[in-house]
């Protein structure tokens, strides 16, 4: 989309979302960010990112991903929602119980969140390295809901049920399962960009996607977003389930005077990460490298890069496409590179002096589980 298509009706109809989305996909050269143009050359990585149902990093053009290039993942599948009888029902510990249909939740006061979805499992092989994208998320805020049921004083856990379903064998014995994960009820009221989406950069939510109704948790991990979205409950104690307390469970460990000690953690806030996207070579030479970092919301310092195993350079960060929950785009003008093979990486520091770790790190080392793989992505190239 093309931004001076815009038009004064454009504006006045719907408006500011639909506007930021065209200068969202407007090309990056526009905000000052380069994208290789008729004067450029992309340069072919040697540690060649597979293809697939997901972003490929080296065709990254865009600060909002499209549509069709957002990965997908369930875990039960994808169910058949009935749209004319959905519901969404909140019940628990709440007073004041409520079942909603899609249209008494469009109703609702509207509001769109830009932010980045990834797989907590994304980066965890070569093969699985696109499980990432920033999109423009539209819904309710959830907070104002639930406090229009009134939760009991009791009430600690919000627990999200998806209409996708499973049989499990739990201790030897079959339950059928509904997809679920929770959040602490401390932590869904006190934020106001939690949202029951129904939209995707200004269309419907996709089927794929979630549709009708999907929670959004900005700064957390995919699996906490859940889809197709049926039921809340509020409890009075931890919920513990296959994907709570089983699976998406992070077993790290930590020297300790002498000893490793271990300790699992549900998998939640997404951690500090980068990537380098992109090298094009321009005509005088020179060359261009691209791409991403992003934390769990918490601001990003900087990005730095290492060419050849040497010093950590810091690069440009994008000034202009950003949010609090979106990814940054950066770049790093190489002049007079050699001849022959070379190695770049990139790692993000955040605010808090969190740094991403090299692949050998401690904390990448004694890491068991395949999930929360954050570690410096090497990219080969040669010219």
């Amino acid at each position: 989309m093309n931004p001076t298509s815009l038009t004064r009706r454009d504006m006045l109809r719907g408006s500011v979302a639909f506007a930021a989305l065209a200068f969202a996909q407007a090309p990056l050269s526009l905000f000052g960010f380069d994208e290789p143009g008729a004067d450029e050359t992309v340069v072919p990585f040697l540690d060649a990112q597979p293809k697939g149902k997901m972003l490929y990093w080296q065709d990254l053009a865009s600060w909002i991903t499209p549509n069709d290039q957002l990965y997908s993942v369930s875990h039960y599948g994808t169910p058949e929602v009935d749209l004319g009888t959905w519901e969404l029902e909140i019940s628990g510990s709440v007073k004041k119980p409520k079942r909603l249909s899609l249209a008494d939740i469009k109703t609702r006061k509207r509001k769109t969140v830009t932010a980045t979805l990834e797989c907590s499992g994304n980066s965890s092989n070569p093969g699985f390295m696109g499980a990432i994208g920033n999109i423009q998320w539209t819904g309710t805020p959830l907070a104002p809901l639930l406090k229009e049921c009134h939760p009991l004083d009791r009430a600690i856990e919000a627990v999200f049920f998806g209409a996708d379903e499973k049989v499990e064998k739990i201790r030897d014995k079959d339950y059928l399962q509904n997809f679920a994960r929770s959040l602490s009820l401390r932590d869904v009221l006190n934020r106001d960009d939690l949202l029951l989406a129904y939209e995707m950069n200004g269309r419907p939510l996709e089927k794929v996607h979630g549709a009708p109704l999907r929670l959004i948790v900005p700064g957390w991990f995919g699996i906490t977003w859940v889809k197709w979205l049926t039921r809340i409950e509020l409890l009075d104690r931890r919920y513990m389930s296959k994907y709570m307390a089983r699976e998406y469970v992070t077993i790290r460990g930590e020297e300790r005077a002498g000893k490793t000690v271990w300790r699992e953690t549900s998998v939640g806030p997404m951690d500090v990460k980068s990537v380098v996207a992109r090298v094009a070579r321009r005509k005088d030479g020179s060359l261009r490298v691209s791409g991403a970092a992003w934390t769990d919301g918490t601001p990003l310092q900087r990005v730095e890069l290492r060419i050849d195993g040497g010093n950590w350079t810091p690069v440009q960060m994008d000034k202009q496409q950003q949010a609090k929950y979106s990814w940054t785009f950066w770049g790093y003008d190489w002049k007079n590179a050699a001849s022959g093979e070379h190695t770049l990486v990139s790692r993000a520091i955040d605010a808090e002096g969190r740094a991403q770790p090299a692949a050998d790190a401690p904390e990448i080392k004694l890491k068991r589980t395949y999930w929360e793989a954050n570690q410096q992505w090497v990219r080969k190239i040669r010219i």
